[in-house]
């Protein structure tokens, strides 16, 4: 698979270029010098890519979050549950594809799960809506999370958003309005409901599906009331200060699990989840069964308690 370099990795792009140059080499003629030049441009390579991911800025965790080859929704359908059953429609006026979700298995358990999807071909994208909902996906969003309540089963949700449709359209039909139905029901479930932040998790877009027990996020994910541009636009007057916006929002994992605002962080791959999807995706199953065990045996009353304290306790020390 070709591989996608970002703006700052040019460094990484430029040696990646020369392996590609040398291994060429290699296979039409064979040396110990070829393989040892090789050896060392490989382990050159690898120790910036670990010391630049190391300590990303916020800006370009943004980046990364939005990386074109990262694990989307539907990897995750594919390649960490069993059995899907898609439920498209929201009984009201129609389905939205920007909010994908149904009935599935994860280690053995039936699930309901939901999440955003972005597309990444420009049929799939037009069709998704770039995972920009309607309040069609969240009114379907409610029908799936009253389908778990009543069947007593966890709900796993997967935000990836830059936020919900703008348009006149979306307002048109109660776009506020949808959103807060499906964060006040995600506050009110009687069974366990685990949110894992995969990309962007932007603006009331997010929230409406991930007002959940334990809010995971991915470690190059973002997680924020707004998008840095957005931020820059109305605080700066400037959408180029994005950067500048990005730092002073505070929306990467670190930051947020300091504040309570997430509960756990799983670790991507050196290089982000796009260098390795399977192994990312793996990292994050294994995340999100620890919570899912952490949260049986409790009851409807409980869970809704352990909800409720959980979201007070955001931004407070010692709490």
């Amino acid at each position: 698979m070709t591989t996608t370099y970002l703006e700052f990795e040019k460094p990484i792009a430029e040696l990646d270029a020369k392996i590609s140059e040398l291994e060429a080499l290699a296979s039409t003629k064979e040396g110990p010098s070829i393989t040892d030049e090789l050896k060392k441009l490989k382990a050159k390579s690898n120790k910036q890519l670990k010391d630049m991911y190391s300590d990303l800025s916020a800006w370009r965790k943004t980046l990364v979050a939005r990386h074109p080859d990262r694990p989307h929704f539907s990897d995750f359908v594919e390649n960490v549950f069993e059995d899907f059953e898609e439920l498209a429609g929201d009984r009201v006026y129609g389905n939205d594809e920007a909010v994908v979700g149904g009935l599935a298995r994860f280690k053995g358990r039936p699930v309901v799960i939901m999440g955003h999807e972005k597309g990444r071909t420009i049929e799939k994208r037009l069709k998704h809506n770039f995972g920009m909902a309607h309040p069609e996906g969240y009114r379907k969003a409610v029908r799936l999370m009253d389908l778990a309540e009543k069947f007593n089963m966890p709900v796993l949700s997967f935000p990836d958003t830059q936020g919900a449709y703008p348009g006149k359209g979306g307002e048109e039909r109660g776009q506020a309005e949808a959103i807060a139905r499906g964060t006040q029901r995600g506050l009110s479930l009687g069974v366990p409901f685990v949110t894992l932040i995969i990309g962007e998790g932007m603006s009331g877009g997010a929230i409406g599906i991930a007002a959940a027990n334990k809010v995971l996020m991915m470690e190059h994910a973002i997680y924020s009331v707004i998008s840095p541009e957005g931020c820059a636009s109305i605080l700066y007057r400037d959408a180029a200060k994005a950067k500048e916006a990005a730092d002073a929002m505070k929306i990467t994992a670190p930051d947020l699990l300091k504040t309570r605002v997430i509960d756990g962080v799983v670790k991507e791959p050196v290089g982000g989840a796009h260098r390795d999807p399977k192994r990312a995706m793996a990292a994050a199953a294994k995340a999100l069964d620890e919570a899912l065990k952490e949260l049986d045996g409790l009851s409807p009353s409980e869970l809704r308690t352990q909800r409720k304290e959980r979201f007070y306790a955001i931004g407070r020390e010692g709490f």
